[in-house]
């Protein structure tokens, strides 16, 4: 009996250090740099005559093209509205352009601003840290619209974002 009794323990004891183990971890975080934006130059289509109406449309490279009997003139510089990003080097964005239409006024009549376009495809990285992209849109212009400076009456949103 002291023989199964020893061998009970034996086995208890061999049991009992094999049935739990342990190990340790540590944790970390890394914060990075804020993601930001700000406006370089904003969207102007410049000098149009309007005569019996058309589509201008201002692509993110600088360039006007006349659709229609719309005709650009000289005078006013043409700019694509041009925004920095700046972020975590490294990492990517996404932009999210105006959904439009949206309108220019000069008080009196209107003309819609639409279909916006963005050099960087909706997406851009930040490989050296910051990005500069550019948006261009298209101008509807009324037949005969009225001369004048047309603003939005709000500033128009775009919104980046880390993937």
């Amino acid at each position: 009996m002291r023989v199964i009794l020893t061998f009970l323990f034996i086995v208890f004891v061999f049991w009992s250090g094999r049935a739990q183990a342990t190990a340790s971890f540590t944790a970390s975080a890394t914060i990075i740099q804020p993601i930001g934006i700000k406006t370089l130059a904003n969207l102007n289509f410049a000098a149009i005559d309007a005569r019996d109406g058309g589509e201008i449309i201002l692509s993110p490279q600088n360039e006007r093209i006349a659709a229609g009997d719309a005709r650009l003139e000289n005078g006013g510089e043409v700019t694509a509205a041009t925004f920095e990003v700046t972020g975590q080097q490294g990492f990517d964005f996404s932009l999210s352009l105006p959904s439009g239409p949206f309108f220019l006024s000069n008080g009196k009549e209107q003309m819609i601003i639409k279909d916006f376009t963005s050099s960087i495809r909706n997406t851009g990285n930040f490989a050296a840290g910051s990005s500069v992209f550019k948006i261009g849109a298209t101008l509807q212009v009324e037949a005969q619209q009225a001369p004048g400076v047309y603003f939005t009456s709000t500033p128009l949103t775009i919104t980046v974002n880390y993937n």
